[in-house]
């Protein structure tokens, strides 16, 4: 026998993929193999694996179904922030995109939140139905509607599972919602009572715990009920309601001095700091290279990437965590296209309110967010790779970056 092989982007193939960048594009990407083989892990309907999208705020996606029947929403993935919503009612969505939208008359499974609801933070005002406002760190980024519970349909290796969630109508978007960052969507993955892995653990559905891995190529696996390996690194988590950990020292080529606190946050898209940490980091930088300086916003310190350029003399970077594991950083710059040439800028931010480890710092490692045992774990990670894990309860000019972290607690 003889077989042809067929990249999937190749001529005779290809003609049978959607556009290339669409939206169900993506859906198709999302449909495969869902590396659960044993793991005793849930997944989304469509399977767990991410992608990230440069021209939608360099964010890692995922397709999820919502009610009955199944509708499908490409959502961005964020740990930084609590309530998954989707474009709902619209009065006012991204305009520029074709996108899913949710309509509660048009699930038969669908509920509206009542002001009855543990769940429901703000005052009615004259309504029955739970509304809701949430504000991001990205300048006029905001989304508010009202909150609806509905079937999430899940999978895990043997069966299909329905989870009734709680989630937002999101009726009105505004800021990097409506051009850059999570058009379609945005699934909370935080630590309050209304963010889908608390409700997957209350209901007895899967371990309190979750993994995203972040691929070299862009791609990557959520997994909930992930509680990670016996040699994974490992640091706890301060005691606030997000994933904050502590950073004891950072190494630039040579070791700064000076410990801080910092969110772990997917949803964010580079890493941001405040001073006098981003300073020592951003100086300590600039005196290891040997390119000349072309700064290009966002990032302050960006270099030439010329034929003649020195690109492969930049200086290793890693953080030394509470409890002494370290966590080498493998991306820690970008690669800018202009018109005339290529840089290469460090992609660090300095930011004025909180130090965040954006999701570029997360590159090439499975990351386990252990809300049981309250403790972030981490490991050098194919993504394609499958893993016996420890999962009982017993054990171009780039478009601006996304900023999807919660300045606070969802109201």
């Amino acid at each position: 026998f003889t077989f042809e092989m067929h990249h999937r982007f190749s001529e005779p193939v290809k003609n049978w993929w959607p556009l290339k960048d669409s939206f169900e594009y993506y859906a198709v990407l999302a449909h495969r193999d869902r590396l659960l083989r044993g793991r005793k892990l849930l997944s989304f309907a469509d399977g767990n694996f991410t992608f990230q999208i440069n021209s939608l705020g360099f964010l890692h996606y995922t397709t999820v179904q919502l009610g009955t029947p199944g509708v499908k929403f490409m959502v961005a993935l964020d740990t930084g922030s609590d309530l998954f919503w989707v474009p709902c009612d619209c009065t006012k969505c991204a305009p520029d995109f074709e996108l899913s939208i949710y309509d509660p008359k048009g699930s038969s499974t669908s509920k509206k939140v009542t002001c009855s609801s543990s769940l429901c933070r703000n005052q009615c005002l004259g309504t029955s139905n739970c509304p809701y406002m949430v504000s991001y760190m990205s300048a006029q980024t905001s989304t508010s509607g009202i909150l609806v519970e509905d079937v999430l349909h899940l999978t895990t290796e043997d069966d299909s599972v329905e989870a009734y969630v709680t989630f937002g109508c999101g009726q009105v978007q505004s800021g990097s919602f409506l051009d850059v960052a999570a058009p379609n969507g945005l699934f909370g993955l935080g630590m309050e009572k209304i963010a889908v892995p608390s409700i997957l653990s209350q209901e007895g559905l899967t371990a309190d715990s979750f993994s995203m891995c972040f691929g070299d190529d862009g791609t990557g696996r959520i997994s909930f009920g992930d509680k990670g390996s016996p040699d994974q690194e490992e640091t706890p988590f301060n005691l606030n309601p997000t994933y904050n950990v502590t950073v004891t020292q950072i190494r630039v080529g040579t070791t700064i001095d000076g410990g801080f606190t910092a969110l772990f946050d997917s949803g964010t898209s580079f890493t941001y700091l405040v001073d006098p940490t981003y300073s020592n980091l951003a100086v300590n930088f600039h005196s290891q290279t040997r390119d000349s300086r072309d700064s290009r916003i966002p990032f302050e310190y960006c270099y030439d990437m010329s034929p003649d350029a020195n690109a492969s003399l930049i200086p290793s970077m890693s953080l030394t965590m509470k409890g002494g594991s370290h966590f080498p950083v493998y991306d820690p710059i970008i690669v800018i296209s202009t018109q005339s040439k290529l840089v290469y800028c460090l992609a660090v931010i300095k930011s004025t309110e909180l130090n965040i480890i954006g999701q570029n710092f997360m590159t090439g490692y499975r990351v386990v967010f252990d809300r049981e045992r309250f403790v972030l774990g981490w490991k050098k990670f194919d993504c394609y790779d499958i893993e016996e894990t420890n999962t009982s309860e017993e054990e171009q000019h780039p478009v601006p970056p996304a900023v999807a972290a919660g300045i606070r607690n969802y109201s």
